[in-house]
Formats: structure tokens, sequence, C-alpha cells
């Protein structure tokens, strides 16, 4: 509920709507509140109904509010009981992201569709910029038929609300710790190039942090406090069948078209 409220008042910040009354500022942000929890929604359920599919103790999802200019640090699940094997670290690992990009993409999509666009020379000189991923540059095409850059998009809190969406998704899917993505590597891989995987990403935080965006390297800080070595599954040696490894390669892709280098910029 608090998490509910938070993201209602951030979206209501990023509606362009009048709000006479409190009532009106609050309505004005369920169009971004409820995509997004939405989409996280589907993410941690993802990997819930997936744990219980493969007999595991996990816990219903748990959501994280935040202040401005986020509403939500996301949500989480606990699971409890020890994973089997690769496959179904994999599994796990992977269910959650694409379920809820499944879910963010088309959001994106028809949040683009109610985004308006101004001319590139018109870009505002203060206030937020939101960064681009490749999975954005390819529906910025398919909606206007040129690249973000050519334009100044004003986004629809519903499209907001799928970028944080996808956002939280690319972070999710660091190939890194304990992370989805880290559950990913470690099945892909196996634990030692996993574990030197995990190690190259948090390194790798380090610099993009100190030139593109702070928040890397406070979510390198926070990694390294939960730690950057992944538990081993009861079997970790069974490699991969074939549906494992391309449940896995599909989670990388995700990532990859996911991932946005400067997610957020204050300009003035």
């Amino acid at each position: 509920m608090l998490t509910a409220i938070t993201t209602t008042a951030v979206g209501a910040y990023y509606s362009d709507e009048p709000a006479h009354s409190w009532f009106d500022f609050f309505l004005n942000g369920w169009v971004f509140s409820v995509p997004l929890m939405t989409i996280l929604l589907v993410h941690e359920m993802g990997h819930f109904l997936t744990g219980r599919r493969h007999r595991l103790d996990v816990s219903p999802p748990y959501f994280l509010p935040a202040i401005w200019p986020l509403g939500t640090f996301g949500a989480f699940i606990k699971i409890r009981s020890p994973i089997v094997n690769r496959k179904v670290l994999v599994e796990v690992g992977a269910s959650g992201p694409i379920a809820g990009a499944a879910v963010a993409i088309p959001l994106l999509l028809a949040g683009l569709f109610l985004s308006q666009v101004q001319p590139a020379e018109e870009t505002a000189r203060e206030g937020l910029v939101f960064g681009s991923s490749i999975v954005l540059e390819l529906l910025c095409l398919v909606r206007f038929g040129h690249l973000s850059s050519s334009a100044n998009i004003m986004l629809h809190p519903t499209a907001l609300a799928a970028w944080f969406g996808l956002f939280v998704t690319a972070m999710n899917l660091l190939p890194m710790g304990q992370l989805d993505g880290g559950h990913v590597i470690y099945a892909l891989f196996g634990p030692r190039r996993a574990r030197t995987i995990s190690v190259l990403t948090f390194l790798f935080l380090i610099p993009l942090g100190l030139m593109l965006w702070l928040g890397w390297l406070v979510f390198a800080a926070i990694t390294l406090v939960v730690g950057l070595r992944h538990p081993p599954p009861l079997d970790p040696d069974t490699p991969l069948d074939p549906s494992g490894r391309l449940l896995g390669y599909l989670a990388v892709l995700l990532f990859i078209l996911t991932f946005i280098p400067v997610p957020i910029a204050f300009l003035g």
C-alpha cells in the first residue's frame, strides 16, 4: 500500500494534468502507478510461480517504496529452500525479467502513442532527462519513424512507467552476485566463470558510475555488501539442457536490449 502511494504521487508529479485537489493529484498518478506496479508484480510472480512449480519454498512479493524521482525500488521474493540444479536456477532467474518485459514492452509502445513530440531544438534546458535503451529506440522507430535523439519526446506517464519497469529489469539482469542475472550466468557458465563475470561487472560499474551516472556506484556498493559470490545449487555440475540454455541466452539478450548507460540526468 505504501508503494502504491509513493508511485501514485510520483506519477502525479510527472503528469501534465492540472490538480485542483488531493483527489485529482492522485487520480493523475494512477496512469503511472498502476502500469508500473503491474510490471513489478508480473516480474515477481514469474519468479514465484516458477519456484512453486519446482516445489520451492518462496515468499510472496514484497514491494519497496521510494521517494522521487523513482517512487519504488522495485520488489523481491525470498527463496527459503535450496535450488536443486542449474536448470531450476536458470528458470527461476530468467522467468521474472522475461515475464515483466512481456508486459512492459507493449505498455511502452502504447505509452509512446500517448506521448508528445517536440523538435530537438526545443529540448528543455532544465528538469529530468531519461536515458534510452535499444528496445526504446526500436519502439521509437515503430511509433515515430525516427530515433529518440531526433526529437524531444515528452513521455506519457504510462510510457514512463514502462520505462521504469524495463530499467528495473535491466538492473536485475546485471550478471553479478545473486541478482537475476547472477542466477542466469551461474546456470549458463558454472561457478568459476560466473564469479569472474560477476567481479568484472562490479569493476565495470565503478568507471561507469564515475563517468556517466553516480547511481551505478550506489548499486555497486549495495551489491558488494550483499555479496558477489553466488551460492551453488545442490547439483552444481549437471549442465543445462538446450531449453535451459535457450532461456538463459534469452535473458542475456533482454539485458542487452534494456540496459541504459545513463538512466537519469538532471538538467539545470
